[in-house]
């Protein structure tokens, strides 16, 4: 990946106004389709599963079996027109609401710890439509703001590690005001995507093994001064020592995602969904998934994911600045090292986290993020230097 700063173009002749020339048409014509197409998908597989998931244990709320289902195809709309929107933004142009994007992501974070709780946390501003995860699109904010900060700083920061000092603050407080919902997993994900960031823009290792050992200081406080953190990864550990406690959702995960053998029982078989694995359309749907669809079900779906990372890195590599090439691999990394958490975690590969499955997850903050991090790559895709 070659480092070279991009030069922001101010303004615009497409008339007058703070949105002048913001947008334009170029989208689907020169977009990449690989990467289109793994994203479709994901999405009509996942809008599959999510029905499977989730018909029975809607009926039991004395709901529709449609219910969950529906929600989900109305974020799924709005998620595709806002990625249609993002395809067809100049980019050059948008970075200039970079900085405000940020400071409004970080001022709702703190809003959002002072919204009523729901199950003991505070992760929600409730709009009446909508219950806003302001969480999951700071995933994008800092992506885009560590872009911009190091296309127009790096070769300050490469002889100057004091460089990454502004960065990291204004990363590390959006990551603990998400922290103190509580939510430890967000704060990972995001953490990893912005240490992957640094390597690919050239940073030294140093500069890079040295936050990623002030992390994992904060997440060892963090486990000991929460003593259901540290049941948690006990559980982790050893869930078969109170599989009837607090094991019981990773067993009965393991439990499904062993019952499923080769090929699976089935699509709408499962049978741990049935009110034995706890919230099965949200966090644990993967599970349901390889139940029904098996070990080589289950391989094409991470397949998927991973072609993904591997088109979107290498998009990134073909970007025509530096800017849109550490945006596109930000991006990219937010949602496929969200699905591999969330993939290791119902494995009992990590320690059990509230991380979704991006396009199978219910959620509409998290289907809308995800589609606009798609929209991302996609808009860089349409200006890269060569046909892949």
């Amino acid at each position: 990946m070659r480092r070279r700063c991009s030069v922001s173009r101010r303004g615009g002749r497409g008339g007058p106004g703070l949105f002048a020339g913001l947008f334009t048409s170029r989208s689907l014509r020169y977009a990449d389709y690989h990467f289109l197409i793994a994203v479709a998908a994901l999405l009509l597989i996942g809008l599959v599963s999510l029905y499977s998931a989730s018909a029975i244990y809607a009926e039991n709320k004395g709901l529709s079996s449609f219910f969950y289902v529906k929600r989900q195809l109305v974020w799924t709309f709005a998620g595709l027109a806002g990625m249609w929107a993002v395809m067809n933004l100049e980019l050059e142009k948008f970075r200039k609401f970079i900085k405000p994007l940020m400071l409004a992501t970080l001022a709702l974070l703190l809003v959002t710890l002072f919204m009523p709780p729901v199950a003991h946390v505070r992760r929600w501003i409730p709009l009446g439509f909508m219950n806003l995860q302001v969480s999951e699109f700071a995933k994008l904010a800092v992506v885009l703001y560590l872009a911009d900060y190091f296309d127009k700083n790096i070769s300050r920061i490469l002889k100057d590690w004091r460089q990454l000092v502004r960065p990291l603050i204004v990363t590390l407080l959006a990551l603990a005001l998400i922290a103190m919902q509580p939510d430890l997993g967000t704060p990972a994900l995001i953490f990893a995507v912005a240490l992957t960031m640094l390597f690919c823009s050239g940073v030294r290792l140093r500069y890079i093994l040295t936050p990623l050992g002030f992390g994992l200081l904060v997440f060892i406080e963090e486990l000991i001064r929460k003593p259901y953190r540290i049941a948690r990864f006990k559980n982790f550990l050893s869930p078969w020592d109170d599989a009837s406690g607090t094991g019981y959702q990773l067993v009965q995960s393991l439990l499904a995602i062993g019952s499923g053998g080769w090929f699976g029982v089935g699509l709408g078989a499962s049978k741990l969904k049935l009110m034995y694995l706890p919230e099965p359309h949200t966090d644990f749907i993967f599970p349901v998934v390889a139940e029904e669809l098996g070990l080589f079900g289950s391989l094409f779906i991470a397949g998927l994911f991973g072609y993904l990372l591997l088109r979107g890195l290498r998009l990134a590599r073909n970007a025509t600045s530096f800017f849109s090439a550490i945006a596109a691999s930000g991006m990219v990394l937010v949602i496929c090292l969200q699905a591999f958490f969330n993939m290791a975690m119902t494995l009992g590969l990590t320690p059990t986290k509230g991380i979704p499955l991006p396009f199978f997850s219910y959620g509409g903050s998290s289907m809308m993020t995800m589609l606009l991090a798609a929209g991302f790559v996609l808009n860089i895709s349409a200006h890269r230097k060569a046909v892949l």
